[in-house]
């Protein structure tokens, strides 16, 4: 099978060609490419696809074999692959996710996109459509017990589910210790992607994530998309201005305007390409056992 490697900010997934490739079980192809020890190394796997409704189609698993709705980094890349590989020539284009259709805007430089700016649609703030099981109107600041420590968690949807808690001194959280926690909280039917972050001013966040399926990655798109709606909703920053967002890995430019749309604009990397033993991943596949 022949793949590339490419990362968002240190986000990084195998991405494999489906208009040449067909993949079976990608579900537990996803868990063998991503292992760092006997496989390629990964925070998961992506499918470029064909799309009936747009120009392409994404699909996306975690390392764990899990499939995600919607990933922001892993969309800037797929821009940057399908453009620089030759699929398309358009520097506009559409992106059909688990989560609906996606706006990429792709800024290139000596033939090559540097960087991709994505319409991420509107944020869900309902909780039932988060979900969150609450009877609440939107999940702002509400306290809820973890692992025997009460947090205040504002919860918001950007196609997947992020629960945002705002602390101090992220960088000595051992999120290791505690990600899990949140994740699989009872709250979150469908488990939850959980945002660590530091306010240093109105237009400057610095955030760690810890991705349901994954752990903590250095980067996550839809993530720091969901920081910035949570920040203007708790008063840290506002509509309409854009937000420098800090991850582990490198940052995001994130707007969240009055009509509830987020604009995120950052780079894609090109790391490899490569192939994988179709024996070994066959023979590897045999032993997996995925949380789906």
């Amino acid at each position: 099978m022949k793949f590339s490697k490419m990362h968002g900010i240190g986000n990084d997934y195998i991405y494999v060609n489906c208009f040449e490739e067909t993949v079976s079980e990608p579900e537990k192809v996803s868990v063998v490419v991503s292992n760092r020890r006997f496989g390629i190394g990964s925070d998961g796997l992506v499918l470029i696809m064909p799309s009936e409704k747009a120009d392409f189609r994404m699909r996306i698993f975690n390392a764990d074999g899990s499939e995600a709705m919607m990933c922001g980094n892993a969309t800037r890349c797929i821009g940057k692959y399908v453009y620089d590989m030759g699929l398309t020539d358009k520097t506009e284009i559409t992106l059909e996710t688990n989560s609906g259709i996606k706006y990429l805007t792709l800024f290139v430089s000596d033939g090559k996109v540097e960087s991709v700016k994505v319409d991420m649609g509107k944020a869900i703030l309902k909780p039932a459509d988060i979900p969150v099981k609450s009877n609440l109107d939107i999940f702002v600041s509400q306290p809820v017990m973890v692992n025997g420590t009460e947090y205040k968690l504002t919860c918001v949807s950007m196609g997947n589910p992020h629960a945002v808690l705002f602390t101090e001194n992220i960088d000595s959280l051992d999120l290791e210790k505690i990600g899990c926690h949140f994740e699989n909280h009872e709250i979150f039917p469908n488990r939850v992607n959980t945002e660590f972050v530091e306010v240093i001013d109105n237009h400057t966040l610095k955030m760690r994530v810890w991705e349901r399926g994954s752990g903590e990655t250095f980067a996550c798109g839809t993530g720091a998309c969901a920081v910035v709606v949570a920040s203007v909703l708790n008063g840290f920053c506002n509509y309409d201005e854009e937000i420098l967002v800090h991850l582990r890995g490198g940052d995001l430019r994130i707007t969240y305007q009055k009509d509830g749309t987020v604009m995120m604009n950052g780079p894609a990397t090109y790391v490899f390409e490569g192939n994988i033993d179709d024996k070994f991943l066959s023979k590897e596949m045999e032993n997996v056992i995925c949380r789906l």
